[in-house]
């Protein structure tokens, strides 16, 4: 396959793409093109849009995250590789299933709308639907981000991290991901290379449901890769020995 030097580094839910930052300088070093883009509705300081959420925030849905991400793609001199953590775990595998991508990597991922969650995905993420909530966005509180994110993380850290990233979320986003049509994978469709990467301790999307959805791909001319982190959370991303899970995926993909 024709290998690409660009990276795009999607972002997932209740948090923005500062989680990205200490990934897009580790790629960059290793000479690659990195790209971090804002979900719409989720440009700027955490600490600021906790107190005033982006005006946009309310209206974006699953669908605008990923057509932004494909507009991007779009005004990009050649084909990028794509990793999305979380929500845009599932971005990822819809990128790659419209043609965006050489090879994509989905960390922790949501799962499309025709994978049915466990039942410790709908506890975890119930509140981020909004059905029986009066506010017009969800915004974890420090328990909530504690047991969903920063499980693995001592627990003297957590507050810091949570000051550091956590943002209010659009309920719009998970609603049209279990809603709408377009959240469907088409499993049985030819693909780029696709990475799978779970965490052994996430509480939101467990390792199980990672294997699952990577397992529901059926195409025999294409690639489906699956690793699991033991010990990892959903904070995968960010918690310490991050640049383990970096450089696997670089390792994967530079070996295609």
């Amino acid at each position: 396959m024709e290998k690409s030097k660009t990276i795009v580094l999607i972002h997932g839910n209740f948090v923005n793409n500062l989680t990205w930052a200490a990934w897009k300088s580790y790629y960059e070093q290793k000479g690659y093109k990195v790209y971090t883009p804002a979900n719409p509705g989720h440009d700027g300081n955490p600490s600021t849009l906790r107190t005033s959420p982006h005006p946009e925030l309310t209206n974006t849905g699953f669908i605008d995250i990923v057509n932004n991400i494909s507009q991007l793609i779009d005004t990009l001199p050649e084909k990028p590789f794509i990793i999305g953590h979380s929500m845009a775990g599932m971005a990822v595998l819809k990128l790659i299933e419209l043609g965006k991508a050489v090879a994509g990597v989905s960390i922790d991922g949501a799962p499309p709308k025709n994978v049915f969650p466990p039942f410790q995905t709908l506890k975890t993420v119930i509140p981020a639907f909004g059905f029986f909530s009066f506010s017009k966005y969800f915004m974890g509180s420090r328990k909530w981000y504690d047991y969903a994110f920063f499980n693995t993380t001592p627990t003297g850290e957590r507050a810091q991290l949570f000051d550091q990233f956590a943002v209010p979320e659009s309920y719009k986003v998970s609603r049209q991901l279990v809603l709408n049509p377009f959240s469907n994978i088409d499993f049985k469709k030819a693909h780029a290379p696709i990475l799978f990467i779970g965490g052994g301790s996430d509480h939101i999307f467990p390792p199980a449901l990672t294997q699952t959805i990577a397992g529901k791909y059926s195409d025999s001319s294409s690639r489906v890769d699956l690793k699991i982190f033991e010990g990892k959370s959903h904070f995968i991303c960010g918690e310490k020995g991050w640049e383990l899970v970096a450089d696997y995926i670089v390792d994967w993909y530079e070996k295609l």
